[in-house]
């Protein structure tokens, strides 16, 4: 599996950071080629909410569907989680979002272990490094900070 972290510091209140980080269809905006939808029931959150990850360049496409698994909201004194599965056929293994209060502010952490069954495993550094500049770009933009931490 290819893994990646990628961690932001904002001025953010934890609460608000954790709204943008788990606005999924906000995600798309962010990612290239890529539209996100929630499948399951309008303005659905939490455990069993499916997320469709849709990517696609002229006719070549695939979906990368992903369940939230883990949902603990930041509260007071202790830092929010969520936990993704990635179900596709294309794409598989895990992403974990944490965020915990600094201050006024908030860190974000971003890790992910992604697996492409068809790309041979020699590929896997090449796949972390090409996830960790994407899901950056698309952290600091959900965000309105800079680079990756």
């Amino acid at each position: 599996m290819s893994a990646f972290r990628i961690g932001r510091v904002t001025a953010l209140p934890a609460e608000e950071c954790w709204r943008r980080v788990t606005d999924w269809p906000a995600h798309g905006s962010q990612v290239p080629l890529t539209t996100i939808s929630v499948t399951t029931p309008p303005r659905s959150t939490g455990v069993g909410t499916v997320v469709v990850a849709r990517s696609a360049l002229g006719g070549f496409g695939f979906d990368d569907p992903m369940e939230v698994v883990l949902w603990e909201p930041p509260s007071p004194g202790r830092p929010g989680r969520c936990r993704l599965e990635k179900r596709g056929r294309v794409i598989t293994g895990w992403a974990e979002i944490t965020v915990h209060a600094k201050g006024s502010g908030s860190v974000v952490l971003w890790v992910e272990e992604l697996r492409l069954p068809l790309v041979p495993r020699v590929f896997d550094p090449l796949v972390a490094r090409v996830g960790r500049r994407v899901f950056g770009r698309a952290l600091g933009g959900l965000l309105g900070t800079g680079s990756a931490r």
